[in-house]
């Protein structure tokens, strides 16, 4: 038996924001930002969207700020600020900002209630840290920001009373099976998988994948770099490690299964062997609605699971020597094998290769080997807490080594 220690404490429903709440969307162009405000355009009279900060998507920021008229908006830089406000009504004016700070600057508004932290990777980490800080409600779709700093992102919750609520499918899920038990008498949660892709497919194969076949996501509508992570299995690695940071458990309460038909979205199991499950259709609005509203739920556009004609429902061990990233990310997350910086290393290895196996630069089986040899290259000791800026210098630092590593394959 053991305890979950969520990461942040969970307020009373009566000491919570009155609706409309108010939204700020950091990340608003991606897949999760857009889902977020399809819920916020479904329930106009749930939402107020008072920020919104995309990336070097403007075409699309333009036509969700001339929708919602929030008053912040933000982009990576000055040229994309000048252009964005070419694209807007004349009527309509905001406030533009640029950068980093600038996503700071709107995870933290004094009229945000609620903050959607759902830019890609670790890119996240500062505006996710800067809502903590300004003890904010954050629904937290960036799981890199716990990879990297879940750390201090739990003290920062601790100081602050900010409340953060998972956005990933699988997390929300294991949050709502969890539910009334106040983390107690479990004996393990079990995280489910798609398999990706190309579940059972040899290393052979693999190794010849194009970026167009390893996109093709079999059940879920995603961004181009959590698909990649799907099918080399290191999303899942990365839950792992955000299921640690955000109930407290150690990686030997903590099981992964593949489960093709991604109708049932993760499991808790307790210590008399009940087994409390979440299913539902393969949406992300879900659990974007859940974590925006809670603790209400709202009524959603969408088709109702039909499980008689989900049929069949199966559960398989996933393949940890054709699929090592996820191996990985538990050596990681393991006390006797891995550190923080380890896993700062993991991730921003992950990311550049990524990036290098999109550009067709680097074959698929790269990925993986070179994430390996990059938490090798880290020399910590297991209980070594790092700051921000040592989080941020070693991210830095290892993607220069990825990019070198890569250039010699």
């Amino acid at each position: 038996m053991t305890t979950a220690n969520y990461i942040s404490a969970l307020p009373e429903p009566d000491a919570l924001p009155p609706f409309p709440r108010r939204l700020s969307v950091i990340g608003s162009t991606g897949s999760i930002g857009c889902n977020a405000l399809a819920v916020a355009a479904e329930h106009p009279d749930s939402f107020c969207v008072v920020a919104l900060a995309g990336g070097r998507n403007i075409a699309r920021l333009a036509v969700q700020a001339e929708q919602f008229r929030p008053d912040y908006l933000c982009v990576l830089n000055e040229a994309l600020a000048r252009e964005l406000a070419t694209l807007l009504p004349s009527n309509y004016r905001p406030q533009i900002l640029t950068g980093p700070e600038g996503y700071e600057t709107l995870a933290s508004l004094d009229e945000a209630d609620v903050v959607l932290s759902s830019v890609v990777g670790a890119a996240g980490l500062r505006p996710t840290l800067a809502a903590v800080r300004a003890g904010k409600i954050v629904a937290l779709a960036n799981k890199e920001a716990l990879v990297l700093a879940g750390e201090l992102i739990r003290e920062a919750c601790r100081e602050t009373n900010a409340v953060v609520l998972p956005v990933d499918s699988e997390h929300n899920a294991l949050f709502q099976a969890m539910a009334g038990h106040a983390g107690h008498g479990l004996r393990r949660i079990i995280i489910t998988a798609s398999g990706g892709p190309f579940r059972g497919r040899d290393a052979a194969f693999l190794e010849k994948v194009t970026p167009k076949q390893a996109l093709a996501h079999p059940t879920w509508s995603m961004g181009a770099k959590i698909s990649i992570d799907s099918a080399t299995l290191m999303n899942k690695g990365l839950e792992v490690i955000e299921a640690h940071q955000l109930y407290g458990l150690s990686p030997k309460h903590i099981d992964v299964v593949v489960h093709p038909q991604s109708i049932v979205h993760s499991l808790v199991e307790y210590e008399d062997g009940s087994l409390l499950a979440h299913l539902g259709p393969a949406d992300m609005r879900i659990p974007i609605a859940y974590c925006l509203c809670w603790p209400r739920r709202l009524p959603l556009q969408l088709e109702p699971l039909d499980l008689i004609k989900a049929g069949t429902l199966t559960f398989e061990e996933p393949d940890l020597t054709t699929f090592p990233c996820l191996r990985l990310a538990f050596e990681a997350l393991d006390p006797r094998t891995g550190s923080q910086a380890a896993r700062v290393a993991l991730n921003a290895a992950n990311e550049e290769a990524v990036s290098l196996f999109l550009g067709e630069s680097i074959a698929f089986g790269a990925i993986p080997r070179l994430c390996e040899q990059a938490v090798n290259a880290i020399h910590a000791a297991a209980d070594a807490r790092l700051d921000l800026p040592a989080i941020l210098d070693i991210d830095t630092e290892t993607r220069h080594k990825v990019r070198e590593w890569a250039a010699t394959l």
